[in-house]
């Protein structure tokens, strides 16, 4: 089995891993939380609260659900063909985890919003007043923070010029 292959069958194997444990925590806030007082973890600054959100991110574009299906397949588009066009060494890996991540958080919300209508969030910190959010939004924030900063400081130019669509025409 060549590098290539191992490599997408674990993005593969941590992908529906990362989904699962996601559906996993928001049953858990379903059982424990609903209809019941936040859980507070440390008082008056993070707690656990059980929220339904009918939109996007901060509760934004309610019952929007076809734009959501579309932005998803959009998320999930480019990470696909962004993985197949890396290289399967070990400088790509954190590119390759970012990608599976952010499918993962993608395709998280996505199964709460077309099989329940809504979200199930539930981590609140109070202290900031900050929205509430579940582990497919902290899997999509923090790959998305680990991506700019890797672009930023790390990754050059010539190293992402692997993901170009421009490269793969003048190949041809």
């Amino acid at each position: 089995m060549n590098q290539k292959t191992k490599l997408t069958l674990g993005l593969i194997a941590g992908f529906f891993i990362a989904i699962g444990l996601d559906q996993w925590t928001k049953r858990l806030a379903v059982q424990h939380l609903m209809n019941r007082p936040p859980y507070q973890i440390w008082e008056g600054v993070f707690e656990f609260f059980y929220h339904e959100n009918r939109g996007a991110a901060f509760g934004m574009l309610q019952g929007k659900q076809t734009f959501f299906l579309l932005i998803a397949v959009v998320v999930l588009s480019f990470t696909v063909y962004g993985v197949f066009r890396m290289p399967a060494t070990r400088k790509y890996l954190p590119l390759h985890l970012i990608a599976m991540f952010l499918s993962a958080g993608a395709v998280g919300n996505m199964i709460d919003r077309f099989t329940q209508g809504y979200v199930v969030d539930f981590l609140y910190f109070k202290l900031i007043d900050f929205p509430i959010f579940n582990v497919a939004d902290c899997y999509v924030t923090v790959s998305m923070f680990i991506f700019m900063i890797l672009f930023l400081f790390y990754y050059k130019e010539e190293d992402l010029s692997c993901l170009s669509l421009k490269q793969k025409e003048g190949q041809a």
